[in-house]
């Protein structure tokens, strides 16, 4: 991109006054005036050199910026860092501009990070902020915008540069309470206790232990550990969980804190079931920042816990569609699945929900986070399943 003139309002550059200069320069030639002749010759010199020496100031500087971390949790800093070179003989004056997102605050809570320095030749500099992390969300940070002249300053030339980064903030991890989750399944042990194994679910490898069948060894991990490696499968129906955000209600009555406070909690859990060795999977009806699906299959892998919290900070207080659609017709629930339902409050999405799951044998919990009091059968009916948000915490 071609730079573009910035001026500096100095008493060099404004034209009023270059105008004078050369008036002066003019009547002092008339007169003879040698001492006045040289003053406004010098005045003039120094501005249209500074000028020509902006125009030749960008080019040969090269720049290049790195961050050392682009997935953080709130409260937890990352370092940005900025490097310039002047690749010609000409020294001139830089200026570095990175515009931030508000939730990336820096130590002075800048929105717009500026560092300046002057550049010799063939010398490099470095720029570094540390920024921290002040909520959950897919901040940006850059591009950046170089801002170069003479080594007075009177003029510049701006740039953008290429090198934005995006910044995932996770949800809080916030301890909860013990609480048991209906089971539907008889074998649902995690791992390699189970006493029944699913060949089509891989947990990972261990060393070949004589006596297994031929067909369990993974030759691609033994050919790279130079030792017969054996496959480690899932339990036959080990204990899956879907956790499920109705985004809409929050949506409606704008409730911003809830939304949050809401996704804590569900963070939290799917941190708490992905290390008791539960398969986890997450659906929302949401809408998601940057590219990124807005559910996450169930399953049990490394990467499962990660899809689900990246998912997590994506999510906009914004719904794209009924969640009971996308139950209904954009996921396929497989056998011994239990789910955990968020929503903001008690209504007839909440038994409409629980009759979708009932019809397909699926145990349900919700947590609302602001109940309501409920009469008749709907109390009788709903009530039982329905917790408050709050009881999962401390």
């Amino acid at each position: 991109m071609d730079g573009k003139d910035r001026g500096v309002s100095t008493f060099f550059i404004i034209p009023l006054t270059l105008f004078f200069v050369g008036w002066v320069l003019f009547v002092a030639l008339l007169n003879g005036q040698r001492d006045l002749t040289i003053l406004s010759l010098l005045i003039l010199g120094i501005s249209f050199g500074a000028k020509l020496w902006t125009r030749m100031s960008l080019s040969g500087i090269k720049c290049s910026s790195m961050v050392d971390r682009e997935k953080v949790f709130p409260g937890e800093k990352l370092t940005l860092r900025i490097s310039a070179e002047n690749s010609k003989f000409l020294p001139v004056w830089i200026q570095m501009e990175i515009p931030v997102d508000h939730s990336l605050n820096s130590s002075l809570n800048e929105k717009i990070l500026t560092k300046e320095s002057s550049l010799l030749w063939h010398q490099r500099t470095h720029f570094l902020w540390e920024l921290v992390a002040q909520r959950r969300g897919f901040h940006q940070i850059g591009p950046p915008h170089i801002l170069a002249g003479d080594l007075f300053a009177f003029f510049s030339k701006e740039k953008e540069t290429e090198g934005s980064y995006h910044i995932l903030v996770y949800p809080r991890l916030i301890p909860l309470k013990s609480f048991s989750l209906p089971r539907s399944d008889f074998f649902g042990i995690p791992g390699g206790k189970s006493p029944i194994q699913d060949p089509t679910y891989i947990l990972g490898t261990r060393d070949y232990q004589h006596g297994r069948p031929s067909k369990y060894i993974h030759w691609k991990a033994s050919a790279r550990h130079h030792r017969l490696q054996e496959k480690v499968f899932e339990p036959t129906k080990q204990e899956k969980v879907l956790l499920a955000v109705e985004v809409g209600q929050f949506r409606r009555i704008k409730a911003e804190e809830a939304f949050e406070h809401t996704l804590e909690g569900v963070a939290s859990l799917a941190a708490r079931l992905d290390k008791q060795g539960y398969a986890v999977g997450l659906v929302t009806n949401g809408v998601t920042a940057g590219e990124g699906q807005s559910s996450v299959p169930v399953a049990r892998n490394p990467n499962q816990l990660p899809a689900i919290l990246e998912v997590l900070a994506r999510l906009k207080m914004e719904s794209k569609r009924d969640i009971m659609d996308i139950l209904c017709h954009g996921l396929e629930l497989s056998g011994g699945i239990s789910c955990v339902y968020f929503c903001y409050e008690e209504d007839k999405t909440i038994t409409t929900a629980e009759e979708y799951f009932w019809h397909r044998k699926t145990p349900v919990t919700f947590f609302v986070y602001q109940p309501r009091v409920t009469s008749g059968e709907e109390i009788f009916k709903v009530r039982p399943k329905v917790h408050r948000f709050d009881e999962l915490f401390f």
